[in-house]
């Protein structure tokens, strides 16, 4: 059985700035590195720039913002956005294009298309018609920007996406292959993958791993129906479809061995020692 693909997630976020170009080359040029992941959204131009937060001054959860920077990154001009320093590194935020360029050639670069700039967009859910034909032109502008970019690299690129209209869009208008995103609503990412012709599923780990005490410690490890209903539909599904499946974020050597003895595909990890337990 071939091990897992080590995706480096936001560049490494565990050992370098994350989501910018230092992490991005450092990640890319790591022996174990098979793909480099980052986030995506659009400055007040529309210019795709990588972060992972809406803010620049404050997390998505409401902690510390991971840069030095102040407002709504739709709602800030590029060149502030770009001039914003990533926790005190150095490193400022950087364009989608500055990350291509820095990402090696025999590496994949998963782009996460986060947010097209606006809070009106809606995530997790497998949308009816008339909610995805709206949604898709929420998202097209930023597609055909964040696809602009990519045309010029040589890099390959997986787009993935929380949002169905996001993944509907990158495949009606590109040829590159799309995952979908998902938290604990794995029946929704199913039917949405299914529909779009999706090439990969990214579940939590929690979602495959929720019968492994050191993840659920109310779990019962003796309970011989213990295996949750969630992994079943992941990996079912996965293997009917010819999906790669590929889990977040893996932290610890643990949980990267026991989502390797599952079968999974990609482990999209905060440090590359993950994969070696060391």
């Amino acid at each position: 059985m071939a091990s897992p693909t080590l995706v480096a997630h936001r560049g490494f976020a565990g050992t370098d700035p994350q989501n910018t170009v230092r992490a991005v080359r450092r990640a890319g040029a790591h022996p174990e590195t098979g793909m480099v992941e980052v986030d995506v959204q659009p400055a007040a131009d529309g210019t795709p720039v990588v972060i992972h937060d809406s803010r620049l001054d404050t997390a998505d959860d409401g902690g510390p913002g991971l840069t030095d920077g102040e407002g709504v990154v739709w709602e800030t001009p590029l060149d502030e956005v770009t001039a914003a320093e990533v926790l005190g590194s150095g490193e400022t935020v950087p364009t989608l294009a500055a990350v291509l360029d820095a990402c090696p050639d025999d590496v994949r670069l998963n782009v996460e298309l986060k947010n097209p700039g606006t809070h009106n967009i809606r995530p997790g859910t497998n949308l009816d018609d008339d909610a995805l034909a709206t949604q898709r032109e929420v998202w097209r502008p930023f597609v055909e920007r964040v696809l602009d970019d990519c045309a010029a690299a040589a890099v390959d690129v997986l787009f993935s996406s929380f949002c169905e209209a996001a993944l509907a869009v990158a495949g009606d208008l590109g040829a590159h292959p799309t995952a979908a995103l998902t938290l604990t609503n794995v029946d929704d990412a199913v039917a949405v993958a299914r529909e779009h012709d999706c090439a990969a599923l990214h579940p939590p780990l929690d979602v495959l791993l929720a019968d492994d005490p050191r993840v659920d410690p109310w779990a019962d490890p003796g309970d011989a129906g213990g295996v949750p209903d969630t992994r079943d539909t992941v990996l079912e599904a996965a293997a009917d479809h010819g999906w790669a499946v590929n889990a977040w974020t893996v932290r610890e050597w643990h949980e990267a061995s026991r989502l390797a003895e599952l079968g999974v595909d990609g482990l999209i990890a905060d440090y590359p020692s993950v994969v070696a337990g060391d």
